[in-house]
């Protein structure tokens, strides 16, 4: 038994290479080694790609079963499985291993940390879960993503938590699609993204505020290891971000160079956490970002609706109709009248 299991380690241990997320509701949850002429498991990375070959990380032929979401709670965190094997997840059978050794939060076992490209935990870039809402995947271009939550910490443990704005409004039928992002340290490995698209939903929400257009994120953070001692704030994107799209053929949307990757740190505005400046009503105005750029913008703080004034509104909205509908209007009401009188713990 003591010898058996570093042998069945060691000699896992070469394919387990890089990272993923694992879920039911991804695109190439059960994608292995040998489903492409190449290595395109959903934990290989993505450099010097065609957009066919990067995009859901050429996946869109290997759906999530109908009825399989990750559900984002509003105001909650969501905790997703990140690991170099889906057989470390408690998904647990992989084409690679049926391992479930991950008991211990690590997201490779049997590896080092080179495994996931980091040399500690100083050494982390963070990752991040962007969104669109959009319920066909075919309509969906990278310019529509938005990045809704960053957890600095990752790709450190294997169950990662990720902080859902609690203003996220509902998807729509048919539900929002999700992906995750990741881009390692630059002395960590070479030029990889990592991207790995899921079908999501909102669970929760008490908000129909939209989410603002995307933007392109610009590097604007302190870089000491590159000479730049200050952070310059005027040169930030502020609001709604796109996620990166570095180092492909194709459709890039970043293009700093092979020792400057980008990442989801302060470097670029991404808090850790929730990104909650992301709506339309986060700012009343923007400035034009440049590194000669004094003014900054203050996001707007909006308290969260609560669920029993979002019933209120609801109920009010539907009176309202029922007004306007003339004769029905008075049925409307009468029923309405009657609900409240034997139902006011509830509105």
């Amino acid at each position: 038994m003591f010898t058996t299991i570093p042998l069945l380690l060691w000699l896992i241990a070469p394919v387990n290479a890089h990272i993923s997320i694992f879920t039911p509701a991804m695109w190439g949850y059960n994608v292995s080694f040998d489903t492409f002429p190449y290595d395109n498991r959903p934990v290989a990375p993505l450099a010097d790609y065609t957009f066919e070959q990067w995009w859901f990380h050429g996946h869109l032929g290997y759906p999530p079963n109908p009825g399989d979401f990750f559900d984002l709670p509003a105001g909650k965190p969501a905790t997703a499985e990140l690991a170099c094997n889906k057989g470390a997840t408690s998904y647990c059978s992989s084409a690679d291993g049926d391992l479930c050794f991950g008991k211990d939060n690590y997201p490779c076992p049997g590896s080092p940390i080179s495994q996931f490209h980091t040399n500690g935990l100083e050494d982390l870039k963070g990752c991040a879960l962007a969104i669109t809402y959009e319920s066909d995947v075919n309509k969906v271009q990278p310019e529509n993503f938005t990045v809704f939550s960053v957890n600095h910490t990752c790709v450190w443990y294997e169950q990662t938590d990720f902080q859902v704005p609690a203003r996220m409004p509902p998807c729509p039928e048919g539900g929002c699609i999700c992906a995750w992002f990741w881009i390692h340290s630059e002395d960590s490995g070479g030029e990889q993204n990592y991207m790995n698209g899921f079908r999501c939903n909102i669970t929760g929400s008490v908000s129909n505020v939209a989410l603002a257009p995307a933007q392109v994120p610009r590097r604007c953070g302190a870089d000491p290891q590159r000479g730049v001692m200050e952070a310059t704030p005027g040169n930030c994107t502020y609001g709604a971000k796109q996620p990166f799209y570095w180092f492909q053929k194709e459709r890039n949307n970043m293009f700093e160079g092979t020792y400057s990757p980008p990442f989801y740190l302060d470097l670029y505005n991404f808090k850790n956490g929730s990104q909650d400046d992301i709506f339309v009503d986060s700012y009343t105005s923007i400035p034009p970002p440049s590194p000669t750029q004094t003014e900054v913008p203050t996001p707007i703080n909006h308290p969260v609706p609560q669920p029993s004034q979002t019933k209120r509104a609801k109920r009010k909205s539907v009176e309202r109709t029922a007004r306007e509908s003339g004769v029905l209007g008075t049925v409307f009401k009468s029923l309405f009248s009657i609900r409240a009188t034997y139902s006011r713990d509830v509105f």
